[in-house]
């Protein structure tokens, strides 16, 4: 009986939470895959053992800003009314280390995809790769990815494409980098720092800068390192921390007027 009281006890208050926090999303699983995971596990926790066939014991949670299958970092989850707070989470500003490799450019511009083009890259050098990433810092337009979380008559690029569906490229936008800096280089190898706003594609970033220095890249590994107010080292919890106290331990609350 205890254990059934407890039970209840450990679902009533996940259900009353309401606020942001911060996962570490792993490579490979896709950030809705990885925020389904974390709702199994909590709701396992709570004592309820098959949680897709309980409608009525839902959990409200959201993450703010999709990482690539291919990337790891940072993941903003919303829970309860604090999904409200979510996209303001889209529109802060957003730190990344993306290790990119020259020569071979991919049809998702990662390197989970097929490469499309081969190019030689041993002219590039380290100074040459500074002077060309002073022109993506600021305000810049960029093009999305076709392989992408944007939408098309309601469904996915990504998913379209995978169909077999032509896609046509979405129009060049507005996005802002306020620092760009070159960490290591190593051909064919090299290593960015990225502070980034709202809407902006890495991957576009080491497509087009491998294009400028008259070669091809793709980016080969990708993390988020900060999203708003969320770092990686302070605030992002591990697989093994996902649970009711550590959750209860790392919430920042919603203002008052969400609550």
């Amino acid at each position: 009986m205890a254990g059934i009281i407890s039970s209840n006890s450990s679902l009533t208050k996940l259900q009353a939470l309401n606020g942001l926090f911060a996962i570490y999303k792993k490579q490979g699983p896709t950030s809705a895959d990885v925020l389904n995971s974390l709702k199994a596990v909590l709701l396992r926790e709570a004592g309820v053992e098959n949680p897709r066939k309980r409608k009525k014991q839902s959990l409200k949670m959201g993450h703010g800003g999709t990482l690539d299958s291919n990337a790891c970092g940072v993941l903003v989850v919303g829970v309860g009314n604090g999904t409200k707070m979510l996209t303001t989470m889209l529109a802060g500003s957003k730190k990344y280390v993306a290790v990119g490799q020259l020569g071979k450019a991919t049809d998702t511009l990662d390197a989970s995809g097929s490469v499309v083009m081969e190019k030689d890259f041993e002219h590039v050098t380290r100074l040459e790769v500074e002077e060309k990433l002073k022109t993506f810092t600021g305000d810049i337009m960029q093009v999305p990815p076709l392989y992408s979380a944007l939408k098309k008559d309601g469904q996915r690029l990504s998913a379209l494409l995978k169909k077999g569906h032509k896609v046509e490229a979405k129009p060049a936008r507005a996005v802002t980098v306020y620092n760009l800096t070159l960490q290591e280089f190593t051909a064919p190898l090299f290593t960015l720092d990225i502070e980034c706003g709202g809407g902006f594609y890495v991957r576009s970033l080491v497509d087009d800068l491998g294009k400028a220095l008259s070669s091809c890249a793709h980016v080969k590994e990708l993390t988020r390192t900060k999203q708003g107010q969320f770092t990686l080292e302070e605030h992002a919890l591990q697989e093994e921390q996902w649970s009711l106290e550590h959750i209860l331990r790392a919430l920042q609350p919603c203002p008052e007027a969400l609550s």
